[in-house]
């Protein structure tokens, strides 16, 4: 059987219509022969009224044309037009003309009929305020005659008074609302090629190769795309920058406006929040007209940057929130890590950092600047009292740029329009020939119509940088043909960090020694969490040391005192007790031997003792391979970590100090996310059938397991630190208030501290030369820990948990 013919067919039109149509056509050919054949008695009638000859042909030509006119209103008011769905191309095109014919004359007898209704009101209340103001009693239409002697002498009065009054209310609009549009212009900055030059080459944008070599290539097209869009492509219209503050992005856009020869304009996304509603639109179609004007003279290109587009661009409140824009979720699921301080740390304290993925992004983000007013202060006080006074109702543009983000949608829709006033000049001229039905579309080959305009041939491209998370932008700002190409930025690595190095120690005088691989590497382990700026500071912050000291050119040394300065502030001088230097020294050398013995994929970047901020002393690691999840047996390594100073403060003094409040809170609430969100549970004791049977065996665990749990019991905090940034601790709440989960997560701290307590007591002898070491230099860092905890000899201990001995007294 033959497959049917599926492919679309133009629909006949109805012979009824088609009918008619003709009908149409013979009927408005018939009313132009009834006009030109009129004509001539309407010339004699106006030379017999002594009209002159040139005028009288002027005014019977558009008495032919205006009586044309009208029979057709009136006719398509008595007769429907045919429809005319799937007529021949002639009709229609005879169709479109009639219809803007139709347009012309309706809209010009709508005038005159308002304009005859205005003038007969004005006219009467002119004779009523004669009557009852000036005593003067005149017919309707003698009202002008009466009053001539009262316009001569109060005329020139009247006449002024009408030109000042729209003066004065253009005067007051500006003087209210004038200030404060000019503090909104101000915010937009135009830059020439060759006006500005910010220093910044493509090649000085580091640790961001992929966003750098995509806006290059897409630049590039914009540019000169010529044979991409002859072979079909259309290049994107705007791009959307995404990352944390300080990974490049502002730099990144510097780099584009030195290096990319065409016009750059900026904005801020605040500078587009104003007073009034309306306003922000005014700043907006600024905008636009800036960038029209630049790319008109420079070829046909202009760049637009808008930075924080999020304070312009935020989803708007009718589509909803969307997904959870301010989730600090983890990619490999679960809840984000603890989060406490400036420097993000794993405790409360402040002692344990530990480098990831995760610790990245969310230490970048705390980094964000506030948002900034766009007025001075004075200015944005007055603001808020005319808000608060004049406008209660809600006149005040308080919409955070609402309308600002609808006007910015349309100019990125419609850069491709022809010119307004061209397209206004053309439609007026070729409907104005169609109205008088005597001149033809065309005569022979020459067409008698103005041609369309066609699209500006300039394209004004957008640039936006956010911190913000992408699914609070508008999606309609965001989506292909806008902002659809979206590049994101990374927060620095430790390759990225040796890549920013490379650049900014070039710049200033160094030691040969900071130049070897081994040495970059390290200086890269070390700057855990640096941005950019952050690397460049501490750079140019060793060299100050170095010349405070009567040196030409910096070393390791310098730049280590520079990062530690960078990073925390200056350290204090505070010189500890010997006893109180010791245990802090050990506390510490307790986080770090553990972390080397348990936890494979973390490598030590410093150990200090030197009292920085709220911590007398901090271990800080990062991760060697940065992955997005990780095992129990992983998470099994934090907690003993973290509980590896409390276990060795307990071996060294058999009790602990105050300062494991925050390693106590930190492991609490990792072994309340283990049970409850990541369904971990405790590590089943192996006896190995040293028990005769195996309810005997069964029954030994449960007594091993029940005092792990005792053991948990004593150190977990049922409270919470309290200090964690973390966006949600209900898991920990329902944890604690579950006694079957809650045994499970005191079971894995006691598993985790028998096995730090064996651990420190194993290894006593190096962690006092490590103590010893710490408290010698103070602080160490990159390779010197490193080399440290390599040279001492550290090893895991076998842990017999049916020995006695194994057991800490608590």
């Amino acid at each position: 059987m033959a497959a049917a013919d599926e492919s679309p067919r133009m629909p006949k039109m109805n012979p009824e219509a088609l009918s008619l149509a003709f009908e149409w056509r013979r009927f408005t050919r018939l009313a132009t022969v009834v006009a030109l054949f009129t004509a001539p008695v309407f010339f004699l009638v106006l030379l017999n009224d002594g009209v002159s000859v040139p005028l009288a042909v002027v005014l019977t030509f558009f008495a032919v044309i205006a009586f044309r006119g009208t029979v057709d209103l009136v006719v398509h008011r008595l007769i429907p037009r045919p429809s005319l769905f799937g007529a021949s191309g002639e009709l229609l095109a005879e169709d479109i003309v009639a219809r803007r014919r139709r347009w012309y004359w309706r809209s010009k007898w709508i005038r005159v009929a308002w304009l005859a209704v205005i003038a007969f009101a004005a006219l009467g209340v002119f004779n009523l305020a004669l009557r009852l103001f000036f005593g003067i009693s005149a017919p309707l239409f003698s009202t002008f005659s009466a009053a001539q002697p009262l316009l001569a002498q109060n005329g020139p009065i009247f006449l002024s008074l009408l030109l000042q009054l729209p003066l004065l209310f253009l005067a007051n609009a500006l003087i209210f609302i004038g200030p404060l549009m000019l503090m909104g212009i101000k915010q937009v900055k135009a830059y020439e090629p060759g006006d500005a030059n910010w220093g910044v080459k493509l090649s000085d944008v580091r640790g961001q190769a992929e966003p750098k070599e995509e806006v290059t290539r897409v630049i590039s097209l914009w540019q000169s795309g010529e044979d991409f869009k002859a072979a079909g492509g259309k290049p994107e219209r705007g791009l959307l920058f995404l990352g944390a503050p300080g990974t490049g992005k502002t730099m990144l856009s510097k780099a584009i406006a030195t290096n990319f020869n065409c016009p750059f304009v900026t904005m801020p996304g605040s500078g587009f929040a104003q007073t009034f509603i309306g306003v922000d639109v005014l700043v907006v179609m600024y905008l636009m007209s800036r960038a029209r004007r630049l790319a008109r003279k420079w070829g046909g290109q202009c760049i637009i940057f808008i930075d924080e587009i999020d304070a312009v661009g935020q989803r708007r409140a009718a589509l909803g929130s969307g997904l959870a824009s301010g989730s600090l979720t983890q990619a490999g699921g679960g809840a984000p890590e603890p989060f406490y301080g400036e420097w993000g740390a794993l405790t409360a304290s402040g002692d344990v950092i530990i480098e990831t993925r995760e610790w990245r992004e969310r230490l970048f983000a705390s980094r964000a600047t506030p948002w900034r007013a766009v007025y001075p202060p004075w200015l944005q006080n007055t603001r808020e009292r005319i808000a608060q006074v004049m406008f209660p109702g809600g006149m005040m543009g308080g919409m955070g740029g609402g309308m600002a983000l609808n006007q910015l949608l349309v100019q990125m829709d419609g850069m491709d329009e022809p010119p307004m006033l061209k397209r206004f000049f053309t439609r007026r001229l070729n409907t104005f020939l169609d109205a008088t039905y005597v001149v033809p579309q065309r005569v022979g080959p020459v067409k008698l119509r103005v041609p369309a305009p066609p699209p500006r041939s300039e394209q004004v491209y957008f640039i936006g940088a956010t911190n913000a998370p992408i699914d609070s932008l508008d999606p309609a700002l965001i989506r292909p043909g806008r902002m659809g190409r979206h590049i994101w930025f990374r927060t620095p690595t430790k390759d990225d960090r040796k890549d920013i190095f490379e650049l900014y120690l070039r710049k200033v005088s160094h030691l040969p020694d900071l130049d070897t691989d081994h040495r970059r590497d390290e200086l890269a382990r070390m700057t855990n969490g640096y941005s950019p700026a952050m690397i460049e500071q501490a750079c140019s912050m060793a060299l100050t040391l170095a010349h405070s000291e009567g040196k030409q050119a910096f070393g390791r040394e310098e730049i280590v005192e520079a990062m530690t300065t960078v990073e925390t502030g200056t350290a204090r001088s505070i010189e500890y007790v010997p006893a109180e230097s010791r245990a802090t020294a050990l506390h510490e050398a307790g986080h770090a031997a553990a972390s080397y013995l348990y936890q494979e994929n973390i490598e030590a970047t410093r150990l200090t003792i030197k009292m920085r901020g709220n911590s007398l002393g901090h271990f800080q690691a990062m991760q060697k391979e940065e992955r997005f999840s990780s095992w129990r047996s992983e998470q099994m390594a934090r907690l003993i970590m973290v509980l590896g100073a409390m276990a060795t403060e307990v071996v060294f003094y058999e009790e602990n100090t105050n300062g494991v409040g925050g390693d106590i809170g930190s492991v609490s609430e990792l072994a309340c996310r283990m049970v409850g969100l990541s369904a971990m549970a405790p590590i089943r004791v192996d006896l190995d059938g040293r028990f005769g049977s195996e309810d005997e065996e069964e029954a030994a665990r449960e007594r091993i397991m029940a005092r792990f749990e005792r053991i948990g019991n004593q150190l977990i905090q049922r409270g919470g630190s309290g200090q964690s940034q973390a966006s949600d601790s209900a898991y920990i709440t329902g944890v604690l208030n579950d006694r079957f989960k809650r045994s499970m997560a005191a079971q894995l701290i006691g598993q985790a501290f028998v096995t730090a307590y064996n651990s420190a007591l194993h290894n006593r002898a190096a962690l006092e030369r490590i103590a010893d070491e710490l408290i010698d230099r103070r602080e160490l860092h990159g390779d010197e820990v490193v080399e440290l905890l390599q040279r001492v000899g550290l090893k895991r201990p076998p842990i017999d948990v049916l020995d006695p001995a194994c057991w800490p007294k608590l």
